[in-house]
């Protein structure tokens, strides 16, 4: 887990990134910002910076050939030792991004290069470096008075409740890539030249990683592949939903042959998942390991995109979180579909 309440921002500097496939330039800072004199400015900064990282999803920095050719996992290693050569170091990243910014859809915008002290990693202490970066600008009102009414206007800034991209580098597992945390509001295609190109980064496999994997495997096999190999209803599809979520919430550690015996229960539709299951791994590159503890902020944060609503039309929004015995689908004589719903009380 991870805690930002004893948190100091120590070094700062800003630089601007352009678009390099549109020619636009990159301009940079020579002199970092004394965030620790103005300690009302750090305060806000601090909060812009880290109140966005909330799950605790952690990645590692890699390289195909070796990890010291990641420039990124090197810079970090350096500032970790000395933050002596900061502004030099810092402008080396903005140079590296820029690089890296030559997708037509990449907007321009400021980078927040930051030394961050004493944040809590699994019960450790440690430094951190930042990066950040603001590429949407949002409209604010000011107001001003004078003696006889109050006045309005506008401006363009950053929003400091959202933050467009950024990652923390906590220095902790060096030798591993380090520990890793990433934001990266836009996740479409073009975005992913900060997590891929700009920081090459792989997640961490640890319980959180395997609890959220396995979890999009199975919520991938009941909504795109058993529809295909069996004739089930949408009900039958939110029930195995259902079904797996409630397996993650009801035990401590997983197990995949509980697991498909106690969701799926058939043996075709077992044979159906595991294949499902290997064909994800090879178009993937992914290896989904047997047994592991179940995270609970995994589950959590996975139960948000496990829909259990049964769309009719636009009519009716049927939410089924419990026994399917329970609803019935027919046709009546005229070959209008419905369902029929059983329960005891109304509320």
């Amino acid at each position: 887990m991870v805690d930002f309440s004893q948190a100091a921002l120590r070094k700062l500097i800003i630089h601007k990134v352009g678009n390099k496939l549109l020619e636009e330039p990159v301009v940079l800072s020579n002199l970092a910002i004394d965030v620790e004199a103005q300690e009302e400015l750090s305060t806000i900064l601090k909060s812009y910076f880290l109140s966005h990282f909330k799950e605790p999803v952690f990645y590692h920095f890699h390289h195909v050939s070796s990890l010291e050719f990641n420039e990124i996992y090197t810079i970090s290693g350096e500032l970790f030792e000395s933050t002596r050569g900061f502004v030099k170091r810092s402008k080396e990243i903005a140079q590296i991004l820029y690089e890296y910014s030559n997708h037509p859809k990449i907007k321009a915008g400021e980078i927040y290069i930051a030394m961050i002290d004493d944040c809590n990693i699994n019960g450790e202490l440690t430094d951190v470096l930042g990066i950040f970066k603001s590429e949407n600008k949002d409209t604010f009102l000011k107001t001003s008075e004078d003696e006889e009414s109050i006045l309005v206007n506008f401006d363009n800034g950053v929003n400091i409740k959202k933050l467009d991209k950024g990652c923390l580098v906590f220095n902790t597992s060096s030798d591993e890539g380090y520990r890793v945390m990433l934001i990266d509001t836009q996740g479409n295609t073009e975005a992913q030249y900060w997590k891929d190109e700009f920081l090459k980064l792989k997640p961490v496999s640890d319980n959180y990683y395997h609890t959220q994997q396995y979890l999009n495997l199975a919520k991938g096999f009941v909504t795109e592949r058993l529809d295909d190999d069996f004739e089930v209803t949408k009900a039958d599809q939110i029930d195995y939903l259902n079904r797996s979520i409630d397996y993650f919430k009801k035990n401590e550690q997983f197990n995949e042959q509980d697991f498909a015996s106690a969701v799926f229960e058939h043996t075709e539709v077992i044979k159906s998942f595991k294949r499902f299951k290997n064909e994800f791994q090879a178009e993937n590159d992914l290896r989904f390991v047997s047994e592991f503890d179940i995270s609970s902020p995994a589950v959590k944060s996975q139960t948000k995109v496990f829909k259990s609503v049964l769309k009719l039309d636009r009519n009716f929004h049927v939410y089924i979180h419990g026994n399917k015995d329970l609803i019935e689908r027919g046709v009546d004589d005229d070959g209008r579909k419905f369902y029929k719903l059983y329960y005891n009380e109304e509320s």
